[in-house]
């Protein structure tokens, strides 16, 4: 059997990938090793940005809409209405959404197919995918092959790409305190517990998950345990995954042989290491492929890819020596200037966030400024 393109793994962007190369002519196939491409069920907040990057999103995939944060630390409290809501999406629902568009646009999704290995062929690549109930494996050839195979992914390892360090996400399903709407998410920042933030995110009038970041996983569940407790919240259920942290750029393309290799996703490591969210950085990153295959080798995708990634990895480094005294002083910065700018941009606008905030409040930038070239030379 002979691909154009190969898309190992039904990741949201790996899924993005194949439909945009399927509307655009290209014959793709797209493996994956699950039976079924329905993920377990995982709650995740995007900004309006991902409408704007993959189109209309199918209303069953947004559970809920914020339309404003609250940032809690250590008796101080702040503020911030969003211009533009964020979106409370089922990681799950997105995956089915993403999945009837690529089926529709022509891309031929083959799963219980799990992905073996590859080797040059000529002028395409050999790639040897089993069908789980069988045991022999099938050989495709491709000239084109897309890892889009997670955090794990075997496309990169054996592709030679770096293995990314990885930090783990936990969240518990709880019942919304009562005084709390459901338009809006807090935040606590305890860097005693974490160099993070704990999230409560609404998805329904009643319900919200509330989560935590960490290197340490059974720790991250014992804070997270003591943090609910300390709340005097309801746990429903939890959710996990393991999270690749952004440490540098890695190209995403490699010629291997006569033939192009590509990663996307978590598999390229395009997550925002702020906040570990990585739907609209792997959507850009799925543009950026796309462009990259179809010649448009100028496009801005991956520029602003790069750029938001890098800013994030600055403003990453600079919270990891944040005490509880920082945090306060962070939060008493916040003045309506500040505020207004916060309300304007997203998180995934940082480079104009960033510039606007340093026109309207400069002390943030000489706070910034001193912990991140302390991290430097600690």
């Amino acid at each position: 059997m002979n691909q154009d393109v190969a898309v190992i793994g039904g990741s949201a962007a790996g899924l993005l990938t194949a439909s945009l190369l399927s509307e655009k002519g290209v014959d793709v196939t797209l493996f994956e090793a699950s039976r079924h491409l329905t993920e377990p069920k995982r709650t995740l907040i995007v900004t309006h940005q991902l409408g704007e990057l993959i189109g209309p999103i199918h209303k069953d995939t947004v559970l809920n809409k914020i339309h404003r944060f609250e940032l809690f630390a250590d008796g101080r409290a702040a503020e911030i209405s969003l211009n533009k809501p964020d979106l409370v999406i089922e990681r799950s629902r997105l995956i089915n959404d993403l999945t009837e568009r690529a089926t529709k646009n022509g891309a031929d999704i083959l799963t219980d197919h799990r992905f073996l290995d590859f080797r040059p062929n000529g002028s395409r690549l050999k790639i040897r995918v089993t069908n789980n109930g069988f045991a022999n494996a099938k050989e495709v050839t491709t000239k084109v092959l897309i890892g889009a195979d997670g955090v794990s992914s075997k496309v990169a390892e054996l592709g030679g790409w770096r293995r990314h360090k990885t930090v783990g996400l936990i969240q518990a399903v709880v019942k919304l305190p009562a005084d709390m709407p459901s338009d809006t998410t807090r935040v606590w920042f305890l860097p005693e517990d974490t160099p993070y933030f704990y999230w409560l995110i609404p998805h329904s009038s009643s319900e919200g998950v509330l989560g935590l970041i960490s290197e340490n996983i059974p720790k991250a569940r014992q804070s997270l345990d003591h943090f609910i407790k300390r709340k005097g919240l309801k746990t429903l259920s939890f959710q996990s995954a393991p999270t690749p942290i952004y440490n540098r750029w890695m190209p995403f393309h490699r010629r291997i042989g006569n033939s192009d290799v590509y990663l996307v996703g978590d598999a390229a490591g395009h997550v925002k290491v702020t906040t570990v969210g990585g739907v609209v950085t792997g959507v850009r990153g799925a543009l950026s492929v796309v462009d990259h295959i179809l010649g448009k080798h100028n496009s801005p995708n991956i520029k602003i890819l790069r750029c938001e990634l890098e800013i994030h990895r600055m403003i990453r480094n600079t919270l990891n020596r944040y005490s509880q005294k920082d945090y306060i002083e962070l939060l008493d910065q916040l003045k309506p200037s500040t505020i207004k700018t916060l309300c304007a941009y997203s998180r995934d606008e940082s480079l104009k966030l960033i510039f606007h905030l340093c026109l309207r409040r400069p002390k943030l930038l000489l706070i910034g400024l001193r912990k991140y070239f302390l991290n430097l030379i600690a």
